[in-house]
């Protein structure tokens, strides 16, 4: 039976610190407004304007190809996820070499047989959460090449509102699908820094916040970034 007494009020500590900069990161990214867009979110306009695009051309074989190249890349990671809680399920049935190996390490600290099922738990809970997040973005890119289809071809007649509106939804679909991509993704990354709760509780806080810096870094302070805005206000001008 597991007993979440067997933690360390410093474990705790790690694990609450663990969840609060997963939900906080990913609050900010999505909520962010004016100078302060997240790469994610400038993107996203990008992906309106691709849908926008669609209806100047006269056929659709760019975009549903560029949709077929992001639902492939999606279904990698997809399975990659079922492998990698695979492995974790298998790491679950690991002895007490493991756990000797993992407390000699630098800054690592005695674990016992109960913990440790618990930590494994957690991990396979991330992957698991990162699993149906790819899955449903893989399902979510298929409803937008639906879409893409439904959108009227240019000369048919239809008129341009309605042909505009089908570019839309076609659009909200690659925005949705994206968003679920990159939790996907996020999910992996934490995981990465769930690993040092294996060592110990300051590493977990330790790579957490390298983590959260680095994802940080490249959403709001990457040359990518940098270069996407100047090419907005360019036009813009």
């Amino acid at each position: 039976m597991w007993d979440i007494r067997a933690f360390s009020p410093l474990d705790l500590t790690a694990l609450v610190f663990f969840v609060a900069a997963w939900v906080g990161y990913s609050l900010a990214v999505q909520r962010r407004r004016g100078d302060r867009l997240s790469l994610s979110q400038i993107m996203n306009r990008q992906r309106r304007n691709w849908a926008a695009q669609m209806i100047a051309r006269d056929n659709r074989v760019v975009d549903t190809t560029i949709n077929a190249s992001l639902q492939n890349g999606t279904a990698f990671f997809a399975s990659t996820s079922l492998i990698a809680l695979g492995s974790v399920l298998t790491l679950s049935r690991s002895g007490d070499d493991v756990l000797n190996l993992f407390s000699a390490l630098p800054f690592g600290s005695a674990t016992t047989r109960a913990t440790w099922e618990i930590k494994v738990a957690g991990l396979a809970v991330v992957f698991v959460y990162a699993f149906f997040k790819f899955a449903w973005a893989y399902r979510l890119f298929n409803y937008g090449a639906i879409l893409i289809g439904a959108v009227p071809p240019k000369g048919s007649g239809a008129p341009e509102d309605v042909m505009r509106r089908a570019a839309e939804r076609a659009g909200a679909m690659n925005v949705a699908a994206g968003s679920h991509f990159a939790k996907g993704q996020r999910a992996f990354l934490f995981a990465l820094a769930y690993l040092g709760w294996f060592v110990s509780a300051p590493v977990l806080m330790l790579a957490t916040g390298s983590v959260v810096f680095v994802m940080w870094r490249r959403q709001f302070a990457s040359p990518i970034r940098a270069a996407l805005l100047a090419e907005e206000d360019h036009h813009g001008q």
